[in-house]
């Protein structure tokens, strides 16, 4: 859900870097952008300069064009100084996408979170012609509209191994609480969830820069999705108790790093306001559901917006992360219509 941002979220770049090129976010801290071929057309990455190596963080997608990109930033803002450690913020394709190929042509390590590898790996196995029956399911569940899901069940699905590139054996694991040097500074890991579970973020001891991957934002609000793997999940509670659990760590001079659109400044505000963003979405469905709806319904209500063909996926497991919400907390009931969907009403 886009967000209302107040002046008193600062942005000290107004743009990004140019495609290839490197902006120094603090010393030996370089921001660099790769292209994404969808709606949100690019994400953030970073390199922190250890010495004698970098310390990357996150790798865009596996694709030819990435490759090249990668090419041309290690022999010139990287300066033909080799990566010896890629961290992974998340397992979603646009962050952990090449991490196997800087593991197997690089020699780097890969370090992330248990549940992020896992998820990775687990993904990479997964190469399907047509839509599982699960997934059918679980669209039906959701009341996908009748077109859409015509049109889906009958073609390739989006498959992980297309745009991420094999995992060798092996990682490096941070954990909540843990403590990991990078780029001159001691960082504090805070594992957010909701978003991807076991999301690391890390926070420096040493100066203000918060490493946020898509935990936190700065003009967008992070996708919370529930998908087939998962139908029952309840991401937005997690997404919020981390919010709630990063608000005493926050100050105004963080500089927050994101996966995607510009670093910015105000971090307290830009968590309370997040959390206020959700909490009223909640109070908007809540009041929808008087009658009873499957969460295909909810778009206007919750985005305040229409939502195009090229958003319906998106769209889709995000309105269902805010009815399983409400469904676990007791404030809607459930019943299933004739063809499968799951209908939602308030409960009195």
């Amino acid at each position: 859900m886009d967000a209302d941002v107040a002046p008193i979220l600062r942005y000290p770049w107004e743009t990004p870097p140019a495609q290839r090129e490197a902006t120094e976010v603090a010393p030996g801290v370089l921001w660099m952008r790769l292209p994404l071929p969808m709606k949100l057309d690019h994400v953030n990455i970073y390199a922190l300069d250890d010495g004698d190596g970098w310390t990357v963080i996150d790798t865009g997608f596996d694709t030819g064009t990435t490759r090249r990109i990668w090419g041309d930033l290690l022999a010139g803002p990287l300066a033909g100084k080799p990566v010896h450690r890629v961290v992974v913020t998340h397992h979603h394709p646009d962050h952990v996408g090449l991490a196997g190929w800087f593991q197997a042509e690089h020699g780097a390590e890969l370090i992330t979170t248990r549940t992020a590898w896992l998820f990775a790996r687990m993904l990479l196995l997964d190469d399907q012609t047509r839509p599982p029956p699960e997934t059918l399911a679980f669209w039906r569940s959701a009341g996908m509209d009748p077109e859409i899901y015509a049109q889906r069940a009958a073609e390739k699905p989006f498959n992980y191994a297309d745009i991420v590139a094999p995992m060798p054996l092996g990682f490096t694991r941070v954990k909540q609480g843990d403590v990991i040097e990078m780029g001159g500074r001691r960082w504090d890991v805070h594992i957010g969830n909701g978003h991807a579970p076991e999301h690391a973020t890390f926070w420096s001891r040493d100066d203000h820069l918060v490493i946020s991957g898509d935990q936190i934002l700065s003009s967008i609000s992070p996708n919370i999705g529930v998908y087939a793997t998962e139908p029952e999940a309840d991401p937005l509670e997690g997404w919020l108790e981390a919010c709630e659990r990063f608000q005493p760590m926050a100050r105004e001079d963080h500089l927050v790093l994101g996966g995607h659109k510009l670093p910015f400044t105000g971090l307290p505000f830009r968590l309370q306001q997040l959390i206020e963003n959700h909490h009223g979405a909640l109070r908007r469905l809540t009041e929808l559901l008087s009658e009873p709806k499957p969460a295909s319904a909810c778009f206007t209500t919750l985005f305040k917006r229409r939502i195009g063909p090229g958003e319906y996926g998106l769209a889709l497991v995000e309105a269902i992360a805010h009815v399983n919400h409400l469904y676990k907390q007791g404030r809607v009931s459930r019943t299933r219509r004739d063809d499968g969907a799951w209908l939602y009403q308030r409960r009195e």
